[in-house]
């Protein structure tokens, strides 16, 4: 049975801030956001939460974790994407225009 996402905006945002203040130094992380469903408001019950990340150095093992430990705050499926410049173009544009970070 799917997880139910009864989280909005606001409560992701803060949670992620929250996040950020904790692990940024240990986990090299300069910024966090969100994109996608949660960004424009249109979360529904099904929604994962799609988060960008930008990392000092890149780290598939930091990217798991930071997955895994947002999937338990939050308790619904979640999304990571690293933020660079040679990524795919659509997504990268697409994260440039909806992205909201924390």
């Amino acid at each position: 049975m799917p997880v139910k996402n009864k989280l909005n905006q606001s409560q992701i945002l803060d949670t992620l801030k929250v996040y950020k203040n904790e692990h940024e130094k240990d986990l090299g992380l300069l910024d966090l956001g969100i994109f996608g469903s949660a960004a424009r408001q249109e979360i529904k019950p099904d929604s994962d939460i799609d988060v960008v990340i930008k990392l000092k150095t890149p780290d598939l093992f930091v990217m798991s974790g930071i997955k895994l430990d947002l999937e338990e705050i939050f308790g619904v499926p979640v999304d990571i994407i690293r933020y660079r410049e040679n990524m795919n173009s659509f997504l990268k544009k697409r994260i440039d225009k909806e992205a909201i970070y924390v």
